[in-house]
């Protein structure tokens, strides 16, 4: 599970407990004992799923909503998630850097990389997850299964299921995961768009492995984009979120999921008063990807852009500080190729206005690899308007799946294809670059940035080449690793 860090510590809001003999687990014995009544399954049912609020809302006395009838109908499709894996820490008692007489000694050891050799120790974490469908289709966040070897699902009624991830995105922090089961109780999804700032809100997780825990609080903020999030407009709450909680849903009043609670902003590294959920209809369209295609495909626009404030508006004649400034163009890219420069003001996209800079790369983030769109900039005192196709992010494997070859229960290792101009860097014909690396192809030695340039003595073209190689093999694999211009062959087991 990974942390986040801002100015303050951003923090992902799951648990990881290196060399831990023992982690809290989750263990809900007796959390849904009681039968719901008929008041309260009408309260739930009453609120229709996704309705959004008035524009108005009255002002006045209002009634708390009926907590307790979402928590007992809704609460046994909340589900505890165990992980567990490996993770590479230092030798103890030894600095990072060795002196370059000792280099010779280590060189041409998988996982060398100038850096001392790094011992393994066992992890285990806790994290929670809501289940969307009655045959074991489950949601939780991609932070909470990231290099977990193994991963085990726990519901309300004790039962234990060893989970599959169908596949994780980092960039939304969203995966789904499988269990098989049958006739299992499943949430009521809402949409964000039926909440507003001020509304009540109610998360129901394990936070430091304390089963049971349902925390209120309200609506604080909507569309928020943090750094490193660009394609998220997180819900921002007050309900109190911890680590362990990382995965849960957020309900609204009517008993719907409005999203997956995700990170906290603290400099304590607990709840400080300020959460963010993953907005549910972003989750499912992640979900849906991964389903039908087994990887996500994120459109690109191929820009850096900052905030305007006061100044910089009245700079480039701008009435209002509205828009994403455009401090850089990629090259080759969607901007670069419709004509975008460094110092455009991008107004709108597709008709939706562009408030604050963090606005856009949400939206780019909703739209898809190809389609076709028109953005309204700003540019020289002038409003002008530019057709873009977007591209297509640089390609990762989402998918994790043991019987397939290419997927973290079996080697380990997200990757994607080479560029002609990593290709030519490189000095090699073909191959793919592994983009993350877990399970027994970490505990090989091999890592992010490496090149898989052969499996068995045979070349590797394309990432489904690879996924054949892999799936068609018994124990053992020898892979041809190309890093910083050298090359060598790194066994790795498979079970």
């Amino acid at each position: 599970m990974k942390l986040k860090s801002l100015s303050l510590a951003l923090i992902a809001a799951g648990v990881v407990a290196t060399g831990a003999a023992n982690a809290v687990g989750w263990n809900p014995i007796g959390w849904f004992d009681k039968k719901q009544t008929t008041s309260q399954t009408s309260a739930v049912q009453n609120s229709a799923p996704g309705t959004a609020a008035p524009a108005s809302a009255p002002i006045g006395p209002v009634t708390a909503p009926n907590y307790r009838a979402i928590v007992e109908q809704y609460g046994p499709a909340v589900v505890g998630i165990n992980t567990q894996g490996v993770a590479k820490t230092a030798a103890r008692g030894a600095p990072d850097a060795i002196p370059d007489e000792m280099r010779r000694f280590f060189r041409g050891m998988p996982g060398f990389n100038g850096q001392m050799p790094r011992n393994e120790a066992p992890t285990r974490g806790v994290g929670s997850g809501f289940i969307i469908s009655k045959d074991g289709l489950i949601l939780t966040n991609a932070h909470v299964v990231d290099e977990a070897d193994e991963v085990t699902v726990k519901l309300s009624d004790r039962r234990e299921y060893r989970a599959k991830v169908l596949g994780s995105d980092p960039a939304t922090d969203v995966a789904v995961l499988k269990i098989d089961a049958k006739d299992l109780p499943v949430v009521s999804l809402g949409h964000p768009s039926g909440i507003g700032v001020g509304d009540y809100v109610l998360a129901i997780g394990s936070p430091f492995g304390f089963e049971q825990s349902a925390t209120a609080g309200i609506v604080s903020a909507k569309g928020r984009s943090l750094p490193g999030d660009g394609y998220v407009p997180f819900i921002q709450t007050d309900v109190a979120v911890n680590p362990g909680n990382s995965g849960g849903p957020l309900f609204d009043t009517g008993g719907n999921v409005v999203g997956i609670n995700s990170q906290i902003y603290s400099r304590s590294g607990g709840y400080q008063g300020v959460s963010f959920a993953i907005p549910i209809d972003v989750a499912l369209r992640v979900k849906d990807q991964i389903v039908t295609t087994g990887k996500v495909s994120h459109a690109r626009l191929g820009v850096s852009i900052q905030e305007l404030d006061q100044s910089l508006a009245e700079s480039f004649k701008l009435q209002q500080p509205n828009g994403a400034l455009v401090s850089s163009v990629m090259p080759g890219s969607a901007a670069a190729k419709a004509g975008i420069e460094s110092g455009d003001v991008i107004l709108s996209f597709n008709s939706q206005p562009i408030g604050r800079s963090g606005d856009l790369p949400a939206m780019v983030g909703a739209a898809k690899p190809g389609d076709k769109t028109t953005l309204e900039v700003w540019r020289a005192g002038k409003k002008i308007e530019v057709p873009v196709v977007l591209a297509e992010a640089k390609e990762q494997l989402a998918a994790n799946d043991a019987d397939d070859g290419v997927r973290q229960g079996r080697l380990g290792v997200a990757v994607r294809p080479l560029t002609g101009e990593e290709k030519a860097a490189a000095n090699v014909a073909s191959g793919v670059v592994v983009e993350q690396s877990g399970g027994r192809a970490a505990r090989a030695g091999i890592e992010a940035g490496d090149i898989i340039v052969s499996v068995n003595g045979t070349p590797v073209k394309s990432v489904e080449q690879l996924q054949a190689f892999v799936s068609k093999a018994n124990k053992h694999l020898a892979l041809l690793i190309q890093r910083d211009g050298s090359k060598i062959f790194v066994p790795v087991p498979l079970g």
